[in-house]
């Protein structure tokens, strides 16, 4: 999708600072962290949202979640860590391409009970 960041950083047009890659994905830091380690799992191909997927594409997003508990040392991930997926504005999703949150650490200004 020509007019999406997340594209644009995928296909290298504009630069981000890229931790790990393979060829379903690329893995970055968000550049609004709400935990003390947070990333952003973003898939090569576009998808703006879980609906659009089809069953073989769902495979990729297993590949993706799969991989991300081997890269706990890449990514600083100590202890344990949260996995999130926002769906639509109200949701909270800003960038119109599906992306997984990977947070670990206390979210700032948040303790948990």
């Amino acid at each position: 999708m020509e007019d999406c960041l997340f594209c644009k950083f995928v296909s290298k047009e504009l630069k981000t600072n890229i931790v790990y890659e393979n060829e379903d994905f690329i893995v970055f830091k968000d550049i609004a962290p709400q935990a003390k380690n947070h990333f952003l799992a973003v898939p090569k191909k576009h998808f703006k949202y879980l609906a659009d997927m089809t069953e073989e594409d769902a495979a990729l997003l297993g590949r993706i979640l799969k991989t991300i508990p081997t890269l706990k040392d890449v990514l600083e991930l100590k202890g344990g860590y949260r996995l999130v997926i926002n769906q639509g504005d109200d949701a909270g999703q800003t960038v119109p391409h599906l992306h997984i949150h990977i947070l670990s650490g206390q979210k700032m200004g948040w303790t948990p009970a």
